[in-house]
């Protein structure tokens, strides 16, 4: 599903991941923990295709991500796999729906057909009630549940999530882990960065990134292991 193999990343002079590799099976729930500054976020962003600028290999979906070209890239961050971020990354001048809909903007276009699509992502994280209002009129709460609409619309094989409940209250984000949790029962493989125990409690495996080197496995997956 996803593969990392000995990535090195450098800002400048200073290593900010150091001979990192790491494999991500279908249908885990995997959590990436470490401090601030350990690496965790450059990480999901070269398994996201948002950072290629490193060495070592990065295969995700049976993609050498170094080897696709801009175009290929922004397809595959497209339609291939979903990004939730801790600041929602919303768009105030746009519906809940159209924010939902945002990746058909950057495909073929907004359609009848993004509009349904964008509706059963809504109802799939349970808030279709919410398609009509504006980014400024929900909670917390309601804005992640709408960005993980939005990362559901491509029907994606693997999600990746940054701080998902970094800025959720202990009981709106006790809401999102469950929600995580039932996608990844439904299939979904997800790779969530945090530093909050009560994610990482809820996946299956969890790793440890420190100083830029992986560290863990902190627990492993009931009958494996990394």
């Amino acid at each position: 599903m996803a593969r990392l193999e000995g990535v090195e990343k450098r800002f400048g002079v200073q290593p900010v991941l150091r001979g990192v590799s790491l494999c991500v099976e279908p249908g885990e729930l995997v959590a990436l923990v470490g401090r601030s500054g350990s690496g965790k976020s450059t990480l999901l962003h070269i398994l996201g295709g948002l950072d290629r600028r490193f060495s070592g290999r990065a295969e995700v979906l049976g993609h050498d991500l170094q080897a696709l070209d801009d175009a290929r890239l922004s397809r595959f961050r497209n339609t291939e796999v979903g990004f939730v971020f801790q600041s929602f990354n919303l768009l105030d001048h746009l519906s809940v729906t159209e924010n939902v809909a945002l990746p058909a903007y950057f495909g073929d276009g907004p359609s009848a057909e993004s509009r349904r699509r964008a509706h059963d992502a809504l109802g799939r994280v349970g808030v279709m009630e919410l398609a009509n209002k504006r980014p400024a009129e929900l909670s917390g709460g309601q804005k992640q549940r709408v960005a993980i609409a939005r990362a559901l619309y491509a029907s994606p094989k693997l999600l990746l999530a940054d701080e998902p409940t970094g800025n959720l209250d202990s009981e709106t984000g006790a809401e999102i882990i469950r929600l995580f949790k039932e996608l990844n029962a439904a299939g979904l493989t997800m790779l969530l960065v945090t530093h909050e125990e009560r994610v990482s409690q809820a996946a299956s495996r969890v790793l440890k990134l420190d100083d830029g080197r992986l560290t863990g496995p902190l627990r492993a997956a009931q009958g494996g292991s990394q």
